[in-house]
């Protein structure tokens, strides 16, 4: 479920949020069912696919464009089905709020680059997040945050600036605030496009830029998605 593209200098190149999934994933984009939602296209019928994973965006969801409902009530019959959901930056927010939860503007602004996040004691026995050290690096741009999780919701991760980074709704559904799909250089690339912004915002963009590494880590979490997706 597409819900935006990448930023331009990205897209020049011909990467765009589905090149960078199969990459993270392991998998050919053949395996991709890629709908872009946001430009209207229409959604598969649930029957026809194994799992789904939201992408993130550069929209805001608390604009509510009229695809974020068509999103919502496709989730919830997902939800109701316990199909497998994978719900990425701008998809674990809009996962959030299609179950109940509130989305908004973080009070701190803006996170980008790489941050290190610390797993729940709940996330120990969770089948996504489970094998996961209690530290590890990922990748972040976002400036809207969940600030209420859903009722049902099981909170897994946490870092310094958003503490909902990873959440859970049930035993196959997940919401992730970071970018596992994301690596050093893609990361670089968003700080670079944004420079202009960020220094506008009192950011350092050389200093985002010197901070950033890898987080194989954190991209480990796609193809173990994938596996129970395919499994399931």
């Amino acid at each position: 479920m597409k819900t935006g593209s990448t930023v331009d200098s990205l897209r020049s190149q011909g990467i765009d949020f589905e090149q960078l999934f199969a990459r993270a994933m392991a998998i050919s984009e053949t395996e991709l069912l890629v709908r872009e939602i946001h430009l209207g296209e229409t959604l598969p019928l649930l029957e026809r696919i194994a799992g789904i994973v939201i992408t993130g965006s550069p929209a805001f969801l608390t604009d509510l464009a009229s695809w974020n409902f068509v999103a919502r009530d496709y989730l919830q019959r997902a939800l109701a089905r316990e199909l497998p959901i994978l719900g990425i930056c701008y998809g674990h927010q809009l996962l959030a709020w299609a179950a109940g939860g509130e989305v908004d503007f973080h009070v701190g602004g803006r996170e980008i680059g790489t941050t290190r996040i610390r797993t729940a004691a709940a996330a120990r026995d969770d089948a996504l997040l489970g094998a996961m050290p209690e530290t590890f690096f990922v990748q972040v741009s976002h400036s809207q945050t969940v600030t209420r999780l859903p009722a049902e919701a099981v909170l897994l991760a946490s870092g310094d600036f958003d503490r909902h980074q990873a959440f859970a709704l049930g035993e196959r559904c997940w919401g992730l605030q970071f970018h596992p799909e994301f690596d050093g250089a893609v990361t670089r690339a968003y700080i670079r496009e944004r420079r202009q912004a960020l220094s506008a915002e009192g950011l350092n963009p050389q200093a985002l830029l010197a901070e950033v590494q890898d987080s194989p880590q954190a991209m480990s979490l796609l193809p173990r998605f994938v596996a129970m997706a395919r499994g399931g």
